[in-house]
């Protein structure tokens, strides 16, 4: 495991430490172990068949086999206690050496496995690097003792030699090359398995970042989808109910005394009920929908095509409505004109249900980098929070307080960096404006 900073963002990899090894892995040692022990143990009954002993002499075959088991049996736990190991085994082998065992092949392989393991298990780096130097420094001390004992001993017969080199150079500079070769590479392997195993589990540390990462982004695109259809329900839904109710309470009032006026009430519940079921459907055909198709619905865009409809819905309601276009009408983002749309239906819906107004004025205009629409009335303000609205139990939604439909407009806008402005005009009324950029289609 690393080492986590104090902010938990990204653990300290130079901290990390190696967790211990797994049941598999230590079974994999202990047949490791088990097929050393083998091949020592046949190396050493096939070199004493051959009397061809490293040291010219040998104690006997039953010793030898001994040291044979003791050098290698260690490497059993080799992952377990890696520094251990690595002392046990370089005092047995010069132990066995000192001893003048037949075979030193396999005796050395246990020696470079040991080696190996305190370089990629040890967890303390400091010990698993200083440890394996002071081996391989009694080693070299071991080997400079040997060379010693060669050099004063008595002369050996090389017989014929064809080497340029005097011979027992050449013997000094080929074992001092090949225990230099064999101690680094043995060094090298233990500290690249190390790093391999770190990066790994970083590589994996990474790879579940990512994953949750992607969790987080996959729950913040469904919250957003979420109030998005949420914004889409409450603008459909309270604009189109709040009509109906209008017309259905006129509708009642004149039943009795005017009975074409009622009728035509009634007709207009009637067709605002099928627009609200059409919309409806609409929003559950984008639910339904690709969601990385491109193409918008045709409901928005002919988002700003419909704002007459909107006027005439209202007006239906019995407001004097006046709508304007200012400016050069131009194309602008699909999602642009739906907001703008969706803001001029919430303003009317809240004009109908809260404002006691007469008169409301719509304002579309085409600015140079933004479209802007503005709903102006004549009503009475502002309903307090602590207020419900006429017909509503608590007043939470009417949406000119703070509540769920002036919520929603802001974060249309936002979504496109535009600005909403909303709240009383100088004298009487209120004021709703949205200014909407569309800079960067046009540029684009």
């Amino acid at each position: 495991m690393a080492t986590a900073d104090p902010a938990g963002a990204e653990p300290r990899w130079a901290e990390w430490r190696r967790p211990g090894p797994t049941p598999a892995q230590q079974r994999r040692d202990v047949l490791l172990a088990l097929g050393v022990m083998a091949g020592a143990l046949a190396t050493t009954v096939l070199v004493n068949s051959m009397g061809a002993w490293v040291h010219g002499r040998a104690p006997s075959l039953g010793e030898q086999l001994f040291w044979s088991i003791a050098v290698t049996a260690p490497l059993a736990v080799r992952r377990r206690f890696p520094l251990a190991v690595l002392l046990v085994v370089g005092v047995l082998f010069i132990a066995a050496q000192a001893r003048q065992t037949g075979d030193n092949f396999v005796p050395s392989v246990a020696l470079f496995v040991a080696i190996c393991t305190s370089g990629a298990w040890e967890r303390n780096r400091v010990v698993a690097r200083w440890s394996r130097i002071g081996v391989i420094a009694v080693m070299f001390a071991w080997l400079g003792f040997g060379l010693v004992r060669f050099l004063i001993g008595p002369p050996q017969d090389y017989g014929d030699v064809a080497g340029p080199l005097d011979p027992v150079l050449a013997s000094v500079l080929y074992g001092l090359g090949f225990n230099v070769l064999f101690f680094l590479s043995a060094y090298v392997v233990g500290d690249t398995a190390w790093v391999s195993a770190r990066r790994q589990v970083e590589l994996e540390h990474r790879a579940e970042q990512l994953r949750r990462s992607q969790e987080r982004n996959t729950r913040g695109a469904i919250v957003a989808e979420r109030m998005r259809i949420a914004r889409d329900l409450h603008d459909v839904v309270a604009h189109h109910v709040s009509v109906m109710g209008i017309q259905a309470g006129a509708a009642r009032r004149v039943l009795d005394t005017d009975r074409e006026l009622a009728r035509s009430a009634l007709l207009m519940v009637e067709r605002t009920a099928r627009d609200s079921v059409g919309e409806l459907r609409g929003l559950l055909g984008v639910l339904r929908a690709d969601p990385v198709a491109e193409d918008a619905p045709d409901g928005e865009l002919a988002a700003l095509e419909r704002l007459p409809e909107l006027v005439a819905t209202a007006r239906s309601a019995g407001l004097e409505v006046a709508h304007s276009t200012h400016g050069e009408p131009r194309p602008v983002p699909d999602g642009v004109a739906l907001s703008a749309y969706r803001v001029v239906q919430e303003a009317l819906t809240n004009v109908v249900k809260h404002a006691g107004a007469r008169q409301v004025d719509v304002r579309v205009r085409y600015l140079d980098r933004a479209l802007e629409v503005e709903i102006a009335d004549d009503g009475r303000g502002p309903v307090p929070a602590s207020v419900p609205a006429p017909g509503e139990e608590g007043g939470e939604e009417h949406g000119r307080t703070g509540g769920f439909g002036l919520l929603g407009m802001g974060e249309r806008v936002a979504v496109h960096g535009g600005r909403l402005e909303a709240g009383p005009r100088k004298g009487k009324g209120y004021l709703v404006r949205a200014t909407l950029p569309t800079t960067t289609t046009e540029e684009g």
